[in-house]
């Protein structure tokens, strides 16, 4: 495919923004690949500067579960523009969204809006702390939580061993609260609090993790998270920044029938507009200002035009319940064509419309297992897929999503691509 305009950009780009990209996953470098600059999108399709068509299944990192420009969310956001972008000040939108929130997630009794998922997370860990009197926070390995300062950290020698930062800028002080568990895996947590117990003020953890590629949980780890927690009297904190409202309209908790005391939600609560909630039981959510001790504030904080985008998204999937039914049977397809054609050269993981192929013989249960993956193979397979109109994380370890928008067309299509790639070793 012709890519001269993207890799115009992309040169002119590294003179005045850092490494050209806004995001580092977009620069491409674990692929090995210029990135492809975006012009547009409608549907399933994305179309770049240069003209190419890919059938998208990145979907804006998951907030475009009904495609994109889906007709009622355009229409929304239209309207609510014509009355302005932005007032620092209530809005009815937002109340329609908290209200709408606290009816398909009813543990999120009380909600309070940010723009991004990566705030929801540092507040909801603050009200932890503030409700508990604790300060140590419990994490797990390969599940990331957005890029606050506490949370950017990976294990030291041992799952005892309290975190250091993992990335420059950030001092060590700002991460000697965070412990590290290991995810899947009950005995890390259990040492911990047997050690740190009565000063652990919350477990935050994605129920599914998704930013080590897909990793379900293991039957009953959720559970164990729940008796733990309340055992010691800790909050446990679902991060469904990427699973609210996409394994279920009730997000992961319904799925899997754990009932968190926070949940942190970002994506498609806003429709593919930034936005980001978090929210749990009223005795825990009155300790945030202006009730309570625990300040958290925001100019852009629930928006109208982002409100807008999320109630309309919202509502159409609240209305439409048989949606998750049909992303779930086009994600089995493509797992399925993947497995067919690469058998136990990789391990696939699929659940709801979340899916990953990892380049390993190993089945991938945890952070360690996702390790295994071969990346030199999979930027192979990528590059193999974007030259023939596929276009998916450029990364092994993120996830593909799929949409309501990917038509039975798209999905074979997809797997008549994956069924022809010859170039797999080892």
């Amino acid at each position: 495919m012709n890519s001269k305009i993207s890799k115009d950009l992309f040169e002119k780009s590294k003179t005045c923004i850092l490494g050209g990209v806004n995001s580092p996953v977009r620069a491409f470098q674990a692929v090995n690949r210029t990135p492809v600059f975006i012009e547009r999108a409608k549907g399933s399709k994305i179309y770049d500067v240069d003209g190419n068509e890919y059938i998208d299944y990145v979907c804006s990192w998951g907030p475009c579960i009904l495609g994109h420009c889906e007709k009622g969310v355009i229409e929304a956001v239209q309207k609510a523009c014509e009355n302005g972008l932005t007032f620092g000040a209530p809005t009815k939108n937002e109340y329609i969204l908290a209200k709408l929130i606290r009816e398909l997630i009813p543990s999120m009794e009380m909600t309070r809006l940010v723009s991004s998922g990566t705030e929801a997370v540092m507040s909801a860990i603050r009200v932890a702390r503030g409700y508990t009197n604790r300060d140590m926070i419990v994490k797990f390995r390969g599940c990331y939580h957005g890029h606050s300062d506490g949370l950017l950290v990976k294990a030291g020698s041992g799952a005892l061993t309290q975190s250091v930062p993992d990335s420059k800028g950030v001092p060590a002080d700002y991460t000697k609260n965070t412990l590290i568990a290991d995810y899947n895996n009950e005995k890390s947590v259990e040492d911990l609090f047997e050690k740190y117990g009565d000063t652990i003020a919350a477990i935050i953890v994605e129920p599914v993790a998704a930013n080590m590629g897909v990793v379900l949980p293991k039957n009953g780890f959720l559970q164990y998270l729940r008796n733990i927690t309340t055992k010691y009297n800790s909050l446990l904190i679902f991060d469904e920044v990427i699973t609210g409202f996409r394994l279920s309209i009730g997000g992961a908790q319904e799925y899997y029938g754990v009932i968190p005391d926070l949940t942190t939600l970002g994506k498609i609560v806003g429709g593919g507009m930034p936005v980001g909630a978090y929210g749990g039981k009223k005795e825990i959510m009155d300790m945030v200002a202006p009730i309570g001790p625990v300040y958290q504030a925001g100019t852009l904080s629930g928006n109208p035009i982002a409100t807008a985008a999320g109630i309309s998204t919202l509502t159409t999937l609240k209305n439409n319940p048989d949606i998750y039914n049909k992303i779930e049977l086009q994600t089995n397809k493509l797992a399925k064509a993947a497995k067919d054609r690469f058998g136990d050269q990789v391990s696939v993981n699929h659940i709801g419309s979340l899916m990953s192929i990892f380049f390993t013989n190993q089945e991938v249960v945890d952070f360690d297992s996702a390790m295994t993956s071969d990346t030199e193979n999979f930027a192979k397979y990528f590059g193999y897929m974007l030259d023939h109109g596929i276009y998916q994380a450029p990364s092994q370890y993120e996830a593909m999503f799929i949409s309501n928008a990917h038509s039975d067309e798209d999905i074979e299509k997809t797997c008549e691509i994956i069924r022809n790639y010859t170039q797999i070793e080892g």
